[in-house]
């Protein structure tokens, strides 16, 4: 079982915060922007006398809620195509467990989120890396590479749609290539979609559900925790139009009993959030974006993509190791008392040998935070190549 890239370092920023120093937290995916007041209103209402079981797809309102909400964006469902999990997480490991025996491969483009591969590990599967490179913005490699890896072990394709870590937004034409290879294979596709949200192109947002032609294939993975700010009450969901495949899928949910009650009476209502609220979010990580993009890119020796969706970046750092650079940062480095918490990229890579001189940095703090922070980041690879690499 992987170390979490993004989770390893805590121990050393809760000792730096114990030594007094100020940690800017750019490691992780946790949003500080409120959540929508109709999800608070409904959690401090809760006025059951007893905090019960629900089913073990969840709640029929919150699913039949959700099926208006995909309705929205043009993904047609009924409130039995979906199940209601324990965060997108569980929906991940859900689905490797129901269509993955162990020895299965499944390909992922990467850098990929790090906990894939954990689920894989959970379900004894293989994932077969197809790599991105930061020097194309991360683009989907070609067809031809993805072939190349498809064997009589095959069974999936996993994409995440905008991507985690990268921000990168997949074109009409990749994802209609993804689709044919699915076809063609007879090939699950794991699609994972929970920032929809968040696409800064302009570009009609593509979802596998939209893919004609596989819909008995599409596995689809999304989550409430990104686009409300509800990451601590664990409210995911898996989507799928294959009976089979629900069947299997719920006997895992049967077995861990029932998604979180509490979670999804919040989650059923912040559906209802009004319109402004999604759209003060949005325009303040467009905003955010262009902060942490200018202000990297202007760093000697740093370079990061603009990323096209989601709220993270890749970074390129001129450093010799980032595992080695990001424990540095906490654990020896403070400027005016401040430091950064970065999630070193070499764990969304299947290969360790990637991404040693690579971040992931999540763009949830405000404005003015991530312009210190960019500060102090500029001030730590100063320091560490000259005392730890020894450049002059």
């Amino acid at each position: 079982m992987p170390e979490s890239p993004i989770r390893k370092l805590f121990p050393l920023a809760e000792a730096a915060k114990a030594r007094g120093v100020k940690v800017y937290h750019l490691n992780i995916g946790q949003p500080d922007l409120p959540t929508p007041q109709v999800g608070l209103d409904a959690l401090k209402q809760v006025d059951r006398t007893v905090l019960e079981y629900s089913p073990s797809d969840g709640y029929r309102s919150l699913r039949e809620k959700l099926v208006e909400y995909y309705a929205q964006y043009q993904i047609r469902l009924t409130a039995d195509d979906i199940i209601v999990t324990t965060g997108g997480s569980e929906a991940v490991l859900f689905a490797f467990m129901s269509c993955l025996n162990p020895g299965d491969e499944i390909i992922v483009p990467e850098p990929a989120y790090a906990n894939y591969m954990a689920f894989a590990v959970s379900a004894g599967a293989v994932i077969r890396p197809i790599t991105a490179s930061i020097e194309d913005g991360f683009a989907l490699p070609s067809v031809e590479k993805f072939e190349e890896l498809i064997n009589d072990r095959t069974r999936g394709i996993l994409i995440c749609n905008p991507n985690n870590p990268t921000g990168y937004l997949y074109t009409r034409r990749e994802m209609m290539q993804i689709r044919d290879l699915v076809k063609r294979y007879d090939l699950f596709l794991f699609s994972d979609e929970v920032y929809r949200e968040f696409i800064y192109t302009g570009s009609p947002y593509i979802s596998a559900c939209h893919l004609e032609g596989i819909e008995q294939n599409v596995v689809l993975i999304d989550s409430v925790s990104k686009r409300y700010s509800e990451c601590g009450i664990r409210i995911g969901a898996l989507i799928t139009k294959n009976r089979a495949l629900h069947d299997a899928v719920m006997k895992f949910c049967q077995a861990r009993l029932s998604p979180p009650l509490v979670g999804q009476i919040v989650a059923e209502a912040s559906i209802d959030a009004p319109r402004e609220y999604h759209t003060e979010v949005y325009d303040e990580y467009i905003a955010r974006r262009k902060c942490l993009i200018d202000g990297l890119n202007r760093l000697p020796g740093v370079y990061s993509p603009i990323p096209m969706g989601a709220f993270y970046t890749v970074a390129r750092l001129p450093i010799d190791d980032s595992d080695r650079f990001c424990a540095w940062c906490l654990g020896e480095f403070d400027y005016e008392g401040e430091t950064v918490m970065l999630a070193p990229a070499s764990g969304f890579y299947s290969d360790p040998t990637c991404g040693r001189n690579e971040v992931r940095i999540a763009y949830v703090l405000c404005q003015q935070d991530l312009q210190r922070a960019i500060r102090v980041l500029g001030e730590a690879l100063k320091r560490y190549r000259r005392e730890v690499m020894g450049e002059e």
